[in-house]
Order: C-alpha cells, then structure tokens, then sequence
C-alpha cells in the first residue's frame, strides 16, 4: 500500500494545476498547495480507509484557497478603513477651525514677529520643526524652545485679551469682537 505522502506527490502538477486556476499568480498557488500539503500530512488521521486521499486532498486545497480569499478581503478591507480613517485625519475638521477662537489670529501681530512667525508656520501652516530649522539656520532644540516661548507669549496675549474664554480652551469664542480689537490695539505696543 501507497503511502500518503507519495499518493498526493503523484498528483502535485494536478494539485498546482487546480490552485493556478483559482488563485491569481503561480507563487500564490504553489503556496497554497504546499500549505495544503503541510494541512494534509498533519491531519492524515482523518483520512477513512475507503476515502481517495486525492479526494480528500482536494478538500483541504478547496478550504485552503476559500482561506486565502477571506484573507485577502479581510486586508483589503482593512487598508480601505485604514485609507479613509488617514484622509479624515489630513482634513481639517471646518467646525473645529470656525470654533476655534479667532482672537489668536488677531493676535499675532502684537507679537514679536519672530514669534508670530513661528506660530504660522508651525502651529497654522503645519511645517515641520526640521523644515524650519533648516530655513532658519538653527538646531532642532533652539527653534522648540523658541517655538515654546512663542506658544507662552501667544497664551499670556490670549489670557488679557480674551479672559474666561481662554481659560475654557478658546472653544465658542464668547469676546466681544469690538472689545477683543481695542484690547488688541492697547497690547500692540507690547512686544
């Protein structure tokens, strides 16, 4: 009597043959036969006597590649959510802008200009501390400290001109345009 293994090597070229025209490239199929194979030899207990092992072979070849299809569309799927989960991310949320108190905007020429600059470029433009470092001439760690500094100045301008609603976070911005322009006007000679 045959032994498993050599029955199914007997059939390999018909096994490979099958998974080819199935599965989309000839590395794909040799793979799923050799898994199959692999499937087969460790469940060879369960092959009845009056059963074909060809038979019983191509079941586990046929689950085999039902398998690497629900693999491949559990991925697919996957980098699909993946996919818009990052566009979300890279656009901005417009009522999360509009909420945003505009007062900081308004703000930023009362600034000294370094300053104000670093707060566009970084916090409003969304350039990286390595871009502006290299465009100002300095190390990664003086353009954070300065970047820090300018957040600080920025928050302590936010704090007069603004008052409860900077302490809430300046979200639904409450000030009273007209008043937050003359506290503008009356900051501008501090830099």
């Amino acid at each position: 009597m045959k032994t498993l293994e050599t029955s199914l090597l007997e059939h390999l070229s018909e096994f490979l043959a099958f998974a080819r025209k199935r599965l989309s490239s000839p590395e794909l199929a040799a793979d799923a036969v050799q898994e199959s194979l692999l499937k087969a030899l460790r469940s060879s207990g369960e092959l009845r006597d009056d059963e074909s092992a060809k038979a019983w072979f191509y079941r586990i070849l046929r689950r085999t590649i039902i398998d690497l299809y629900r693999r491949d569309d559990v991925h697919t799927r996957a980098v699909e959510k993946l996919k818009v989960e990052l566009e979300q991310q890279a656009s901005p949320d417009l009522d999360e802008e509009r909420v945003t108190c505009q007062c900081m905007k308004a703000l930023l020429p009362t600034m000294k200009p370094e300053y104000a600059e670093l707060i566009e470029r970084l916090d409003l433009g969304g350039e990286s501390t390595e871009e502006a470092s290299a465009r100002l001439g300095i190390s990664r760690n003086n353009l954070v400290v300065r970047h820090h500094r300018a957040r600080q100045q920025l928050r302590e301008r936010l704090e007069l001109s603004c008052q409860s609603c900077a302490t809430h976070g300046c979200l639904d911005c409450t000030c009273d345009s007209a008043a937050r322009d003359q506290d503008n006007r009356n900051l501008n000679g501090r830099n």
